[in-house]
């Protein structure tokens, strides 16, 4: 499509006025930093604080201050609390491809990795290791860490040695991203020994977009689940995890999803686990069956499907905030987005080629193919470094540096604009020329 693009502001301001979702900018907060509205380029760390957040949260305030602990029951509340976590699941399942059933928003996203591990990593003697990407995100990285150390040892006995159970896939020498067929045939390689495949859907530092449909059925195929952190898919990609027979999953709301800082995670599991109550898990009294909650007793009996990991109460404030930004993915919709996402990150990708041809100065690691990135270019820096981001940074570009020499840029199709693609590269320009 690139051959399509233009490389002028006429171009540029043309394309924002055909943009169906131009109008959702509006819908946002864009911050004003030293005087000057930022090219916010980081909505892949935190999204922006959409408009409406502030009347959601200032709702269920108000609801606090009429009602107190009647607010989880009193009929006469639009959302009662009880049922709290309920609200969002039709709209949570239309963003990662899932059923209401398979998905509950709740804690953050490493302690929910933690809770899935209890019930989806089951280590024996014979089957024990863990498939991840080289480089993962560093909270995956000390889950698995942790999560192996905690099973090496059984009443007092190695089970195996944790050094080994971790199996790291690296792209190949010269390569800045990983090969399908790589990430299979290491799947078969250890087929014997595998106990879980677990990826970052869309990795963090490169930008790429795995085929989490391939790599499951790669993982199903040796009797291992499949799992994915997709912190920097959901909201992002149109994800399909029901239909790619996806065992578990996770992710943050506070990057593409705009839910604010911090704020609470979604949980996936795959409706054959449903009623499975056999599955081990650690168990939360907002997770037992509702019916039967308020009698207090022992005995935890799960409720049907993702319900069943939940621990406690929902944390109402935060979830008013994940809600609000749910109503305008509903609006939108993930097809709809997607399609702005592939056009918003193809121009930007056109813009720093053409730039490079006046002098290069980045390698972009995430993979040219649209299918296989989101809203996402890592660029990497042949020159300048990190002098060179803090001159765009002083100039309104808020973009996101990584160490050694890499700038992640996240051109977010809710709220970036071409035109801002465009005023990119003349800003691009002026802070090459203060750092020669």
């Amino acid at each position: 499509m690139t051959e399509n693009y233009q490389n002028t502001l006429e171009y540029a301001q043309k394309m924002d006025q055909q943009d169906p979702l131009n109008k959702y900018r509006n819908e946002f907060h864009i911050p004003v930093i030293d005087g000057q509205q930022v090219i916010y380029y980081t909505g892949n760390s935190l999204g922006l604080q959409p408009k409406r957040t502030r009347s959601f949260i200032e709702k269920e305030m108000k609801d606090w201050e009429l009602f107190g602990v009647e607010g989880h029951f009193n009929k006469k509340k639009e959302n009662i609390w009880y049922k709290y976590h309920e609200y969002g699941k039709e709209a949570i399942a239309e963003i990662v491809g899932a059923k209401p059933i398979e998905v509950v928003p709740m804690n953050n996203l490493t302690v929910n990795l933690h809770l899935l591990l209890v019930s989806f990593y089951r280590p024996t003697a014979e089957k024990f290791k863990i498939i991840v990407e080289k480089g993962a995100f560093p909270s995956d990285q000390y889950v698995f860490e942790s999560q192996l150390n905690f099973h090496a040892y059984h009443g007092g006995q190695k089970l195996f040695d944790p050094e080994e159970a971790l199996i790291e896939i690296a792209p190949r020498a010269g390569e800045d991203t990983l090969r399908t067929e790589d990430i299979i045939a290491t799947i078969e390689e250890h087929q014997n020994e595998l106990c879980l495949v677990m990826m970052g859907g869309l990795q963090y530092y490169t930008g790429q977009f795995f085929d989490l449909e391939r790599i499951t059925r790669a993982a199903h195929k040796v009797g291992a689940y499949a799992g994915f952190d997709l912190a920097h898919a959901a909201g992002n990609i149109e994800l399909k995890l029901h239909d790619w027979d996806v065992d578990f999953a996770s992710w943050c709301t506070y990057k593409y999803l705009n839910s604010g800082p911090g704020n609470v995670s979604g949980v996936y599991v795959h409706e054959r686990f449903a009623k499975d109550k056999s599955l081990p898990r650690f168990a939360g009294w907002w997770g037992h069956d509702e019916a039967e909650r308020f009698k207090m007793q022992k005995g935890f009996i799960p409720m049907e499907g993702a319900d069943g990991w939940q621990l406690s109460n929902t944390n109402v404030l935060g979830h008013a905030a994940h809600y609000a930004s749910l109503e305008i993915f509903k609006e939108v919709g993930m097809k709809a987005l997607r399609k702005k996402s592939v056009l918003l990150t193809g121009y930007l990708e056109f813009l720093i080629n053409e730039f490079n041809k006046e002098e290069k100065i980045f390698e972009i690691l995430t993979p040219k193919e649209p299918e296989n990135r989101g809203s996402q270019l890592s660029l990497y820096l042949l020159k300048y470094g990190k002098p060179l981001f803090d001159e765009l940074m002083k100039r309104g570009v808020l973009g996101d540096w990584r160490e050694p020499d890499v700038i992640r840029l996240a051109p977010v199709p809710l709220y970036n604009t071409f035109e801002e693609q465009y005023l990119f590269i003349e800003k691009l320009r002026e802070a090459v020329e203060a750092v020669k």
